[in-house]
């Protein structure tokens, strides 16, 4: 039996495939195999996945065995002129024509690489902000209407209750909201439960808040199917009132909620902003 070869291979079945190997093979490997393949990775199906790695340069990365060193590492030595974050993010982008749908921003995103993305990037349905970007998250609000499709996002520490109700107002299929490591008060339970009405998926893991702010979120999403508070910080556990509050969620994940020693109000939001 005669074997086929692998530029014989149907383009968009192709395409398809080289879209699920990540952004370093995509880069660096992929188009080096063969001419037809180099052709199938510009092709912007490719692209409608960005996971950039949390650091772009490896200067920025403070643990030898980060799996973000080889690529970073990589990039310096395929890169003919320095290398910045906004360079190397606007390339990625421009790689996906406004196809992408997903975006997990690198560490150390600046203004001007976000506002890119706003531009660029009118199909995006699921925004991960990225970890230490706490210079950018305040801009965030003034470009959600931008995204009109957006449906699920992670949020940084800080602005919640600037993001939400932009999120309310533009962003009609917005479904899924990840906020781990966070302070969740009052306030920001409020713009959770008024400006997310169809929230169905709520992932709060690590999070710090009290047993009122849980059931004010219980008590006002009535449509979450998701709920994760595992870890967190505030309250000793669930108890039979949340239980009964939470009964509606097929999925809810509770383990290891604690108060810790030095847990008082005034410190909440500063454990969080470090």
């Amino acid at each position: 039996m005669e074997e086929r070869k692998w530029e014989e291979l149907n383009m968009d079945i192709l395409v398809n495939v080289l879209g699920r190997v990540g952004m370093e093979s995509l880069l660096l490997d992929v188009p080096y195999v063969c001419k037809y393949w180099y052709k199938a990775s510009r092709e912007p199906q490719c692209w409608e996945n960005l996971i950039f790695p949390t650091y772009i340069k490896s200067d920025d990365i403070m643990e030898e065995d980060s799996p973000d060193r080889a690529f970073a590492e990589r990039l310096a030595v395929n890169c003919q002129e320095n290398l910045s974050v906004t360079s190397f993010l606007k390339f990625i982008v421009n790689r996906s024509c406004g196809r992408a749908t997903i975006i997990k921003l690198p560490n150390y995103c600046t203004e001007e690489a976000l506002e890119y993305v706003a531009n660029e990037c009118p199909r995006l349905k699921v925004l991960h902000v990225g970890t230490f970007n706490m210079s950018i998250e305040d801009l965030i609000p003034k470009f959600i209407g931008k995204w009109k499709g957006l449906e699920m996002m992670r949020v940084g520490k800080l602005h919640m209750e600037e993001v939400l109700p932009q999120i309310g107002l533009h962003c009609n299929n917005f479904i899924w909201l990840s906020a781990p490591y966070t302070y969740i008060g009052q306030d920001e339970a409020s713009a959770i439960v008024t400006s997310l009405p169809k929230l169905k998926h709520l992932d709060l893991h690590n999070a710090s808040f009290e047993k009122e702010t849980l059931v004010m979120i219980l008590k006002g999403c009535k449509m979450l199917v998701y709920l994760d508070i595992r870890d967190c910080w505030g309250f000793h556990g669930v108890d039979a009132e949340i239980l009964e509050l939470a009964s509606h969620i097929p999925t809810f994940m509770y383990e290891g909620s604690i108060i810790l020693p030095f847990y008082d109000k005034v410190n909440e939001r500063t454990m969080f902003m470090v």
